[in-house]
């Protein structure tokens, strides 16, 4: 699913200068998506587009930024953001989620609007010494391409004016292995006429990985026999990323492996049972807490 933006990267700095002015690439969550969406499907009749703010992490040399979260803004009778209602919501963000900082702002669009410098130089003093950055979503592209529609861009100062050129930074999506599963589960329901998917068992779970597991080696094996037999150019690339799984596999005996996963299982199937076991028992403890509570009829 993680998609890399085709921008030209234009950056000036080094690793040498200070990490405000250094190159970086940006990683947004699947999550955050998922809010511009749904801020973009709930926006007023009459509204083209929204704005909202995102929020997330730098790495200690500022190369890396990671975007977790984002949050919707209104605008006052001016037509300028709410001051008073960013802060309010930046202020509750941050006490669940006390790591987080203002990185920039995200609107929904093809490209760059012209009235995005204003937007800018709000989220500047949040963001300072770095610059905020500006992400877009282009909802069209979501609902009528394969693609996402997402790309990020930071700004460079033009002269002495108090105008911007807005420069392409790297952005791609980056999700947890628990995010995954989510994303997974909701793609699932695309095949389904009610649109809808149900939870999977941890057997479930662990009877489609090992079927996904292999189909992917078998998909690797054909691949690596029609390279040695000439029918198949060969790519280095590939080459490279199967020889780095290869070998951070252990070497296991098979009868060995077979007692491990086996023990595993029983263990799993346990604690399954437990779980069970567990859920009835309080189950049943409630009815009877409200049998010896009923109020009698006499």
């Amino acid at each position: 699913m993680a998609t890399k933006s085709d921008a030209l990267c234009v950056t000036i700095g080094n690793l040498g200068t200070a990490p405000h002015q250094r190159p970086f690439s940006s990683h947004v969550s699947p999550v955050v998506l998922f809010a511009v969406l749904d801020h973009y499907l709930r926006r007023e009749q009459k509204q083209e587009s929204v704005v909202g703010a995102i929020l997330g992490v730098r790495s200690d040399d500022g190369t890396e930024v990671e975007i977790r979260s984002a949050f919707s803004m209104i605008t006052n009778a001016e037509g300028t953001l709410d001051d008073e209602h960013y802060r309010t919501l930046y202020e509750l963000h941050r006490k669940v989620n006390p790591e987080e900082v203002v990185l920039g702002w995200y609107t929904c669009a093809n490209q760059v609007q012209r009235n995005a410098t204003p937007a800018q130089a709000f989220f500047a003093q949040d963001c300072a010494p770095f610059n905020p950055i500006h992400m877009t979503i282009d909802p069209d592209a979501l609902f009528q391409t394969d693609g996402l529609g997402l790309n990020a861009y930071t700004a460079a100062p033009v002269g002495f004016s108090d105008d911007c050129m807005f420069v392409p930074v790297p952005c791609d999506i980056k999700y947890l292995d628990a995010e995954r599963s989510g994303l997974e589960m909701l793609a699932s329901a695309k095949s389904s006429e009610t649109r809808t998917a149900s939870l999977l068992s941890d057997m479930d779970h662990l009877e489609l990985a090992i079927v996904r597991l292999q189909e992917l080696l078998e998909r690797v094996s054909k691949y690596v026999d029609s390279v040695v037999k000439g029918e198949t150019q060969p790519n280095n690339a590939i080459g490279r990323y199967i020889m780095d799984a290869v070998s951070v596999v252990p070497k296991i005996d098979p009868s060995v492996f077979e007692k491990t996963f086996n023990s595993h299982l029983q263990d799993l199937l346990m604690v399954v049972y437990l779980a069970n076991m567990t859920r009835t028992q309080l189950s049943v403890a409630e009815k009877l807490h409200l049998l010896v509570n009923a109020p009698s009829n006499n």
